[in-house]
């Protein structure tokens, strides 16, 4: 134990601090983080008082000070009061990383608002759902989706205060690796966010005064597994969890954090944006990931931390130009929504000198409920090869419980429970599935995953995603790590496929690194040498890429679809396929 006194005493709520194991490995200093502020909002406040003249926001060549982020979000504010939005009214944001999105979200805030964020990759079905759900009054989005489709997306929903802005505006270098067929498309029936936000000279609304259990984001799932739902974020849930992240971490004041992870999704609202705005340090902003802008944005603003999915990581090591020194800037590096493997860890480090630390997380739980802590390395079960996805945070209980609930003991296998400040109290206006997800507060994760005795949590797939070959379980996770130690392969995905001798059978999807060569017998003689004999896949496609969310996540359920119609998105019908009885 790190902390003799604590490893011995009684936890508050009864339970003994060996019922919680993963507590050993945290400083002390650690196992009590100070008081968070009710919301990121009062943090953000603290942070204008005390530093207004330090960076915020960097976007290319454009420098956002915090004064400046405080004055655009006060006149937002403003601007919305006098359009009638009103305390719990809901705002939408659908944009990507730029400075705008973190003008409307201070902005909504400030105004007493909900922030509802929408992934822009969304189509006008996807987003005219998410519209209508939360009952959205206002919204924000770039200027040539307006135009588009997000206008269309609109109709018969109760939006009344559309706002619209560009990607181009603020920064000059109108970059078109990521900026190609963007032009300046005002409209005649929208307001501009940047006009308004400077032209408003109204005193903006009074403080809100959020309490921790106010809810400050509706935050829809990715719709992976169904219909999107939105999760019901609250200011504390937020300020704990980017308090906790700031403290850990331990960044030299003022440091710049790189949004790796786009802001509407919960890694970067909370890991990269509100964690930053809570410590009063900066965020560099690339608008949408492209591996060389984000190699470009390195070099220019060394930040010190960063966090994203593995498959960030792995086409920035796809880069032939990609140097050690261009991350000889950060602090740490970590990993989060999607699953790490192991041969990435290892490939990264040896090139670049950094250790990417993994981390898990879902919406419900606010983005971090495990990570390897500061000093520390996650270990490998040597069973299934399996990397730890770090240990709970010192006030975050989790358990591993079988289908009737019941804790099943360390090693075995069961669905990850999770309780702790960062679990959110349930969806938006759906009362059943928010006690069936989390009964008695407790989240219920749908994802498969063990303990080992020292604490460290093992994630080993979606509930869903499990493989029943001849009656023998198959976690696609498993499979996936031993092909990413193949040299040539960059990408690999494995799902489960009918077949009519084993019920199903195990087909892998794989895109190869720049340059390699790899045919899919090669591919399934490597497996076969090291996975037990109804692991290995009997199916392997080569595809150009895999398909993925706009977080990064590969489309198991895309892949697993398009399997049974012969085919997968974004690869030629005559893509090279192997299949072994």
């Amino acid at each position: 134990m790190t902390d003799a006194t604590a490893a011995t005493g009684p936890a508050p709520d009864g339970l003994t601090y060996a019922d919680r194991p993963w507590r050993q490995h945290f400083a002390p200093g650690l196992l009590a983080l100070p008081e968070p502020p009710p919301s990121v909002l009062d943090a953000f406040r603290v942070s204008v008082a005390r530093v207004p003249d330090r960076l915020a926001i960097a976007y290319f060549d454009a420098r956002l000070t915090y004064r400046q982020l405080d004055e655009l979000s006060d006149g937002l504010a403003a601007y919305l009061a006098e359009r009638g939005f009103r305390r719990g009214d809901r705002l939408a944001i659908v944009l990507q990383n730029t400075p705008q999105f973190v003008v409307a979200l201070l902005g909504a805030w400030k105004a007493g608002g909900v922030v509802v964020p929408v992934n822009p990759m969304y189509k006008e079905r996807e987003i005219s759902h998410v519209l209508r759900d939360a009952g959205v009054v206002a919204l924000v989005c770039h200027e040539r989706d307006w135009h588009s489709h997000i206008r269309a997306a609109t109709q018969g929903s109760s939006v009344r205060v559309p706002l619209v802005t560009s990607a181009l505006d603020l920064q000059t270098r109108d970059d078109q690796r990521v900026f190609a067929g963007h032009e300046r498309h005002p409209a005649d029936d929208a307001d501009d966010l940047l006009t308004v936000a400077r032209a408003t000279k109204t005193e903006p609304p009074a403080d809100p005064r959020f309490g921790p259990g106010d809810t400050a984001l509706i935050s829809y799932t990715s719709g992976t597994s169904g219909t999107p739902k939105g999760a019901l974020n609250t200011h504390g849930n937020i300020a704990y969890n980017a308090h906790r992240q700031g403290y850990v971490l331990g960044l030299m004041d003022g440091a710049v954090i790189f949004a790796l992870a786009p802001l509407f999704h919960i890694t970067g609202m909370v890991c990269q944006l509100s964690a930053a705005l809570t410590s009063g340090d900066a965020v560099a902003l690339a608008y949408r990931f492209e591996p060389g802008v984000v190699l470009d944005a390195l070099r220019e603003h060394r930040p010190a931390y960063m966090v994203g999915p593995s498959t960030a990581y792995m086409a920035l090591m796809a880069r032939a130009d990609a140097t050690a020194e261009d991350f000889a800037c950060f602090q740490v590096l970590s990993s989060g929504g999607a699953p790490l493997p192991p041969a990435i860890v290892a490939e990264f480090r040896r090139r670049f000198g950094h250790y990417i630390r993994n981390g898990y997380g879902l919406t419900e739980c606010t983005a971090p409920c495990a990570s390897v802590p500061p000093g520390l390395e996650a270990p490998l079960d040597p069973e299934s090869g399996t990397l730890a996805v770090g240990v709970p945070g010192p006030d975050t209980d989790v358990r591993i419980v079988d289908d009737a609930g019941h804790d099943v003991p360390f090693g075995e296998r069961g669905e990850i429970a999770v309780r702790g400040p960062m679990v959110v109290p349930g969806y938006w206006e759906r009362p059943e599935e928010s006690a069936a997800a989390m009964p008695d507060g407790e989240l219920r994760t749908g994802d498969i995953g063990f303990m080992d005795t020292d604490g460290w949590l093992y994630v080993v797939d979606r509930k869903k995603d499990m493989i029943n070959a001849s009656g023998f379980k198959v976690w696609p996770r498993e499979v996936e790590d031993v092909l990413y130690t193949h040299p040539a392969v960059r990408e690999a995905a494995v799902v489960g496929v009918p077949d009519a001798y084993r019920g199903e059978t195990v087909k892998a999807y794989v895109s190869l690194k720049p340059g390699a060569t790899a045919d899919p017998a090669e591919i399934t003689a490597y497996c076969k040498e090291r996975l037990a004999a109804y692991k290995y896949p009997r199916e392997v496609a080569l595809l150009p890429d895999l398909p993925k969310t706009a977080t990064g996540k590969i489309l198991r359920r895309q892949l697993r679809d398009d399997a049974g119609s012969g085919g997968a998105q974004g690869a030629p019908r005559q893509q090279p396929t192997q299949r072994e009885a």
